[in-house]
């Protein structure tokens, strides 16, 4: 036993109502204003159909632990078997795993959203552990039985105003379809358009992806301008459902070819395309041709249609070849690269010079990418012809605290670069790249966060204490400037 009979520094409860907030300034603006404003998930991997559905969960792991590869990389670090985690193991077993492995994950985020989920969706204000996970099992498993706990139930409670899902272009959208015209649901839900299938060009299922976007549109592509083509009809086809953003995923090697035309790339292209076609190797520099001729395409028509590109960089995809044979991507085995700043500015000037870079969003897996982000998005904002008629709103964007560092740490550093090097005021917050829809906690957590450090400044002395301005600030980045930067009609 410790001896505590020395007195002790006081110690915070346990995730008490001030959490994460450090200063009586942050305390105030989280909980009269940030904890307030509605939410817009702007990036995220939930499922319209079960949005559509309003689909109801048998128990916590159908809803907690299937598809979240944050918990599977969690367990697997705490030495549990796959059987538990992606095996035929029951969901009380899997359940079970995972509160064994609760005590251990001191300091990662898992820890708190886990505990912030249990005390706003089931009431709990207990603590994970082996011991209590019986009785989270019977308590959430009598919740989940009550309608309010459907998929709707749980958006609706958490205060979401828009979310915007990840599709392909060859996604029929039957299901965002159906939400459009239900008027009984009151949250929005909006595709987002993501064509990384289609820019893979050296990948091996490319060809059966080709045959199938072509079938979904009743087209036959022969040749990269027939892609090109049909693409574009799809953009148009998912504008008319709201979409309003198209993301894509890039690999950490170089992204854009500067030194070849457009009509030269897209003489490329035709010779990339067909040798995918028939199966045969595609050099690193004819893909690099076809990527930069296809998004330069795409990011003209992104700008026509005022849509808003994200970018999520850096990410070095399935490095476990045997676990991806096994178990296929988003499994938990992906890690950190880093980006080619060179490259990124060399594609941003390139459209920028054609009149075609839409407002864009930069987000990199890699904390030291930061200040280069930071720095970067000032060179490309609105001149102030452009921004004329506007909120103020900057066409550049560097995304929030993604994936990895989406903790209380990573935040804060996002942020601070933010902050030091642009303007904090202008962001538009917080995502949950999430396939959980318990996970609109996270907007929860980071507007602590950012509550904590906006009076950070405040009690520094470095900002006055201007509850208007402080207030504003807070709000927007919440939520107004998400609304207005994306064009969202709320």
């Amino acid at each position: 036993m410790l001896n505590f009979a020395k007195k002790m520094t006081p110690v915070k409860p346990f995730m008490d109502e001030d959490f994460l907030l450090t200063n009586e300034v942050g305390s105030m603006l989280y909980h009269n204003y940030a904890s307030t404003m509605p939410i817009i998930d702007y990036h995220c991997h939930v499922s319209a159909k079960e949005i559509a559905d309003n689909k109801k969960y048998e128990n916590i792991t159908e809803l907690w632990l299937g598809g979240d590869h944050y918990k599977w990389r969690a367990m697997r670090s705490c030495g549990q078997p796959e059987r538990v985690i992606t095996g035929d193991a029951s969901d009380y077993e899997k359940f079970e795993a995972f509160c064994a492995c609760m005590p251990s994950l001191i300091g990662n985020p898992l820890y708190n959203w886990s505990h912030l989920e249990l005390k706003r969706y089931f009431g709990y204000d207990g603590v994970i552990s082996p011991q209590t996970c019986a009785e989270i099992w019977d308590l959430t498993s009598r919740r989940l039985a009550d309608d309010d706990m459907s998929v709707r139930g749980i958006i609706e409670k958490s205060n979401v105003a828009l979310i915007c899902t990840t599709d392909d272009p060859a996604d029929s959208l039957e299901y965002h379809i159906a939400l459009h015209n239900d008027d009984t649901f009151r949250t929005k839900v909006l595709p987002a358009f993501r064509p990384d299938k289609a820019m893979k060009v050296q990948a091996p299922d490319f060809k059966d992806y080709i045959v199938k976007l072509g079938n979904v549109c009743g087209v036959e592509i022969k040749d990269f301008t027939t892609l090109c083509k049909v693409l574009l009809t799809r953009i148009e086809y998912f504008d008319a459902l709201g979409c309003r953003t198209a993301d894509h995923a890039f690999d950490p090697k170089t992204i854009f070819d500067v030194t070849t035309t457009l009509s030269r790339a897209m003489s490329i292209s035709e010779i990339a395309f067909k040798k995918a076609m028939a199966g045969e190797v595609i050099q690193d520099d004819i893909a690099l041709a076809y990527r930069s001729a296809l998004i330069r395409i795409l990011a003209a028509e992104y700008t026509r249609r005022g849509w808003v590109m994200q970018i999520h960089m850096g990410v070095i995809r399935n490095p476990n070849s045997v676990m991806f044979s096994k178990l296929g991507p988003d499994s938990g085995y992906d890690t950190i690269g880093t980006i080619d700043v060179l490259s990124l500015k060399a594609m941003l000037d390139d459209l920028n010079n054609s009149d075609s870079l839409p407002r864009t969003i930069l987000y990199s897996i890699n904390p030291n990418d930061n200040a280069a982000l930071a720095t970067l998005i000032g060179s490309f904002q609105f001149t102030s012809d452009e921004a004329e008629g506007l909120r103020c709103m900057p066409k550049m964007q560097h995304g929030s605290a993604w994936w990895f560092n989406d903790h209380r740490d990573g935040m804060k550093s996002q942020l601070k670069n933010l902050a030091n090097l642009s303007s904090l005021a202008n962001f538009v917050g917080m995502l949950t790249d999430s396939r959980s829809f318990l996970s609109y906690t996270r907007h929860e957590y980071f507007r602590r966060v950012l509550c904590d450090v906006l009076g950070e400044y405040v009690t520094n002395g470095e900002y006055p204490l201007d509850v208007d301005a402080l207030a504003q600030m807070t709000c927007d980045i919440c939520y107004n400037n998400t609304k207005d930067y994306f064009g969202f009609s709320l």
